[in-house]
């Protein structure tokens, strides 16, 4: 994907019914700053108001990654514990084929279109990048890097979020979000910021988030989404 100067992505994931109406504030806070939204999506999602808020943000120019199939399903190869929400950390190629399958599935039923992937807390298996190829997907974000599975060339970028500082105080976790945001809009290339749709409910932690992308602004990085870096990088 080559060199990438001072784009902010700002990824939203855990929509639910109960969250929606705080996922749409934040998608027009964003919108207001000229800044799109990555939704991270669940195939395994009801053909409801979430889905249909989907497609409606994927129609206003957000981009939509594939987040899994179903994260309440524990994956059947445990070589290494790492919670049943990281649905692909640990899969060999052919379950992670059966998962892509049923996710492909269930995203033609609903209508939502994709524009890459992006597993659950953000680990993917050798075997789960082996099996995105196969099954078509041309990028997939992880938590240190966001990988062009068609080039195999790989842009390094942390991802930063308030579930990575957990043990930190809410003071301390905001405080850090703004700052690494602001430092890396400084070094150029990607900031990468995400946000779990049950952190909206805490108003400390939405505030830091928008400080975060305001920062980041201030410091000339400019709103982007996952998927327009591999549309850059075949221009």
């Amino acid at each position: 994907m080559g060199h990438v100067d001072a784009r902010l992505l700002v990824s939203l994931s855990g929509a639910t019914p109960r969250t929606l109406h705080r996922c749409a504030d934040l998608a027009s806070e964003l919108q207001r700053r000229r800044v799109p939204l990555s939704i991270l999506h669940a195939a395994r999602t009801e053909d409801g108001p979430v889905t249909a808020w989907v497609r409606t943000r994927a129609a206003a120019g957000d981009s939509v990654l594939l987040h899994g199939y179903d994260h309440r399903i524990t994956p059947t190869h445990r070589t290494v514990q790492l919670g049943r929400r990281a649905e692909f950390a640990a899969l060999p190629a052919h379950e992670a084929r059966l998962r892509l399958i049923a996710a492909k599935a269930a995203l033609d039923t609903t209508g939502v279109a994709v524009d890459g992937f992006a597993p659950p807390r953000w680990l993917a298996s050798q075997g789960t990048l082996q099996a995105l190829r196969e099954h078509g997907f041309t990028l997939c974000a992880d938590a240190g890097s966001v990988r062009d599975l068609v080039t195999g060339e790989v842009l390094r970028a942390r991802v930063q979020e308030f579930t990575s500082q957990s043990h930190r105080t809410e003071t301390v976790r905001c405080f850090a979000l703004v700052l690494a945001s602001a430092r890396a809009a400084r070094r150029g290339g990607l900031v990468r910021l995400g946000i779990d749709a049950a952190d909206l409910t805490r108003p400390g932690l939405r505030q830091a988030l928008l400080d975060a992308v305001d920062v980041a602004v201030e410091n000339r990085a400019f709103g982007s989404t996952y998927s327009s870096l591999r549309r850059a990088a075949a221009a």
